[in-house]
């Protein structure tokens, strides 16, 4: 969800970005899976006022989120129209991210109004990007955008 808040933050004060780099962002993820679910789990979920979302990263097995958050999300969806962010974008994503599927970089790239987006995709990373080489590439990556606003500054 941080890459999603990532995008929500630059749209409410731009002046305080300089680029953006996000980690398999989740943009509108929980809306569109909620909105994916069979009609009796969100007729279940809204009576009982929460949904359990499936997660291995959680030690319950599932995450509950309040079915009010889930109606509040949909208010801050992003992918459906342009996202008037302009400064320079890294997307890094793992194409084998369980969690959030790759293509939702490609989207957030496709709708971003920038031109300085790149999305850099992992063959064999995961949702959490946490191995060695993951780092090593976040690090590169934000060092690398680092150079570069500071030689155009």
């Amino acid at each position: 969800m941080g890459g999603w808040l990532m995008l929500l933050v630059a749209l409410a004060r731009p002046e305080k970005i300089a680029a953006l780099v996000g980690v398999a962002p989740a943009a509108d993820h929980f809306v569109t899976v909620f909105n994916e679910l069979p009609l009796e789990e969100k007729k279940s979920a809204e009576e009982k006022d929460e949904w359990k979302l499936a997660s291995k990263y959680s030690e319950e097995g599932f995450y509950t989120i309040p079915y009010s958050f889930i109606k509040e999300a949909e208010n801050h969806c992003l992918l459906n129209s342009p996202i008037p962010i302009t400064s320079p974008i890294r997307l890094i994503h793992g194409m084998k991210d369980e969690e959030v599927p790759w293509h939702v970089s490609m989207q957030i790239a496709d709708r971003v109004l920038s031109t300085d987006v790149d999305v850099i995709l992992r063959k064999h990373g995961l949702h959490r990007m946490s191995e060695k080489d993951d780092i090593k590439l976040l690090v590169y990556t934000i060092d690398d955008l680092i150079d570069k606003l500071t030689t155009l500054g």
